[in-house]
């Protein structure tokens, strides 16, 4: 059974937009948990860093991409340009910024003066996760509203 009452019920009905900042704040919690249990101590260097799982861009624009639909409509051309705006967030999450952490790697090999961030993309899982994180989370947020 759905909130249907109270501040934040009014506040999110209103302000949609505000369901995916909730989600990209979430995901960095979620994140920062899975990096922590990974590295077994607290990873507060996981929070609002590139790369991890789950894939905080991915969720936001997952997130935005629902919203869009739900309020606009799937035959909206908001729709449509939230659904282009989500792909090439996605590829650039998996292919490009993977890339440049590849070739950061290389470098950090072949000099030795400065050291740069491998960490930039996400994995096929990171952000697959992070969709399905994003999807979740939106949809407890529409069903709260």
């Amino acid at each position: 059974m759905p909130i249907t009452s109270g501040p934040h019920v009014a506040l999110l009905s209103t302000y949609l937009f505000l369901i995916p900042l909730v989600v990209l704040f979430l995901c960095e919690v979620m994140k920062t948990v899975v990096a922590s249990f990974r590295k077994k101590r607290f990873a507060y260097e996981a929070f609002f860093r590139a790369g991890g799982f789950p894939s905080s861009h991915s969720a936001f624009v997952t997130s935005l991409l629902i919203v869009v639909g739900r309020k606009m409509g799937v035959e909206s051309v908001e729709f449509a340009i939230s659904v282009v705006f989500a792909a090439i967030v996605w590829y650039d999450a998996f292919h490009a910024r993977r890339e440049l952490g590849l070739q950061a790697e290389v470098l950090n090999r072949l000099q030795h003066w400065k050291h740069f961030t491998t960490q930039l993309g996400h994995s096929f899982k990171e952000v697959i996760g992070g969709i399905a994180f994003g999807a979740l989370v939106t949809m407890v947020g529409i069903w709260m509203t």
